[in-house]
């Protein structure tokens, strides 16, 4: 007779699943809000808004000569402090609300660039993706 080996991963809590699904909502609406300045605005909103929503991972790229070295999952301990940078939605939040204080004198492209930048953010927090420790590993 066989052993059937049980899975001892843990599932998520209801509160941890609420989260995710609250971040993958505003993943969407971020992602919309820059799609509709890039169409208001034209290319230049659609280029930056693209670049800002990959640009917060080239952060990886400060720590690609130590990467071998790292366990797996772990960010080398040099990129970390770039990285979380990066990924704090408290910096793009911040800056749309000054982009609306300045007022119609802000070129319209930064607010898409700006919208790039949370979406990417959300969507790493609804996939489980959060900022790292000094080691370089998830928190949390």
């Amino acid at each position: 007779m066989a052993t059937v080996a049980s899975s001892t991963s843990a599932k998520p809590t209801a509160l941890a699943v609420v989260r995710r699904l609250a971040w993958f909502a505003n993943a969407v609406v971020w992602s919309v809000l820059a799609v509709l300045e890039a169409v208001d605005h034209g290319w230049v909103a659609g280029l930056l808004a693209v670049f800002f929503f990959i640009a917060p991972d080239l952060t990886f790229l400060v720590g690609l000569r130590d990467a071998p070295h790292m366990s797996r999952g772990q960010l080398p301990p040099r990129a970390v402090p770039f990285y979380n940078a990066a990924h704090r939605a408290l910096v793009p939040a911040a800056l749309i609300v000054a982009v609306h204080t300045i007022g119609q004198a802000v070129w319209a492209p930064v607010l898409a660039a700006l919208c790039g930048w949370l979406a990417h953010i959300s969507y790493d927090r609804a996939f489980g993706y959060g900022l790292r420790t000094k080691e370089g590993f998830q928190r949390g």
